[in-house]
């Protein structure tokens, strides 16, 4: 069960605090796709636990429950204060990557008044979004990014890392082309600052954002690419001879 405290798994659990109840009856509490492992359910809940353990798990579900009870209390009034931002909201959750939460920090953080920062690179500087510079003998080496804001850095990092995985989308092969030379963690940070600096055109110019697409980087540099992938061929013993398209075309005629 990959999430506990969904609706299969509370009423799991619930079943299990009251007790008397067969682990066939408890896998049968199971929906979606989860009834597809009620065999391996019954298995896992075929044990018997004691009163004093079933006591405890309703006493950790009930501190979860509260939990929950008061972040929605929080949720509703952080959407109370961000009324007057609703149209800045939509406007950033047309980014990837970029959800509800995610535009509520970068409005809590930067707010929509971007006067103060003349340009992109100076929000993202003062956000730490912008990667170090440890620069020595005319050799560039690898520096961790300044601290900035830690709330704004975390989301867009997270944000980034969601990005990354939107089919078609820019960011998604801009993040793995990072990832396979930089790692990760710096990949992120990359993405993140791009994701920053859309916030920052969208508040300043009131404009929706627009996809570059999963082959905008290819087409770019289209030369750089194409001898990329020349080499991955050469490196798995295939000798290859580019000839461009037309030029392919114009030979076969004449």
């Amino acid at each position: 069960m990959s999430d506990v405290f969904g609706v299969s798994g509370r009423a799991i659990l619930k079943a299990i605090i009251e007790g008397g109840h067969t682990a066939y009856e408890m896998a049968k509490l199971a929906r979606g796709s989860l009834r597809k492992k009620r065999p391996q359910l019954v298995d896992a809940l075929g044990a018997e636990m004691p009163a004093h353990q079933r006591q405890l798990l309703g006493m950790q579900l009930g501190r979860v429950e509260a939990a929950e009870a008061e972040i929605a209390v929080l949720d509703k009034e952080i959407e109370k204060r961000l009324e007057p931002y609703a149209k800045e909201m939509k406007l950033l959750m047309t980014v990837p990557g970029i959800d509800w939460v995610v535009a509520a920090i970068i409005i809590a953080e930067v707010g929509t008044d971007l006067s103060s920062f003349p340009s992109a690179d100076r929000l993202a500087a003062w956000g730490g979004m912008c990667p170090g510079s440890n620069e020595s003998a005319g050799k560039r080496k690898p520096a961790a990014s300044h601290k900035g804001n830690p709330h704004l850095k975390t989301a867009l990092c997270n944000a980034a890392i969601a990005a990354s995985r939107k089919r078609g989308s820019y960011f998604k092969s801009k993040y793995h082309q990072l990832k396979s030379r930089r790692g990760g963690g710096r990949a992120a940070l990359a993405i993140g600052h791009k994701l920053l600096v859309c916030a920052y055109n969208i508040l300043t110019t009131g404009s929706a954002y627009k996809d570059l697409g999963e082959d905008y980087s290819a087409k770019r540099d289209v030369s750089r690419s194409a001898q990329h992938h020349l080499r991955r061929l050469r490196m798995l013993g295939f000798d290859v001879t580019l000839t461009p398209a037309q030029q392919a075309v114009q030979a076969a005629a004449a």
